[in-house]
């Protein structure tokens, strides 16, 4: 199956803060499905490093107060459009980010607290039907 997956989970350095966060399950994941890395976030025109954001409502905003609603959205169609190019069946996507996050993203406030809600790109994902997925829970697509 091919799958979708956020770069800094395979240790690409495109988070806002510009390290990666590499998965240990990733390995396992690769050796049995082809993996075809986006970072949502650079694809919608931002840099890397780059200021902390969190989704407001409909909207993303940077801790400097910058709107950068229209990189995550743009960001967001170019993961979706990749993972029609590639044919991916599935996503698997960082936590907790406002890009990636599936479930439980960070409110909005910037004191490191969660809410239920997905990101930008988890949700879009998942209104066009591929089953988004956090790292946490890449034992499923390993059964």
């Amino acid at each position: 199956m091919k799958i979708l997956i956020s770069a800094c989970l395979l240790g690409v350095r495109c988070r806002y803060d510009g390290v990666s966060k590499p998965y240990s399950g990733i390995e396992e994941l690769a050796r049995r499905h082809t993996l075809v890395p986006v970072c949502p976030e650079q694809l919608g025109g931002l840099s890397t490093p780059r200021p902390p954001s969190e989704r407001q409502g409909d909207r993303v905003v940077a801790n400097t107060g910058a709107d950068v609603t229209a990189q995550y959205r743009r960001g967001a169609e170019e993961a979706l459009r990749l993972c029609r190019l590639f044919g991916c069946e599935a996503a698997v996507l960082k936590e907790r980010s406002p890009s990636c996050g599936k479930g439980s993203i960070y409110d909005g406030t910037f004191s490191a607290t969660l809410t239920a809600r997905d990101g930008v790109t988890a949700e879009l994902l998942t209104a066009q039907g591929i089953a988004v997925f956090g790292e946490s829970q890449i034992e499923e697509l390993l059964k």
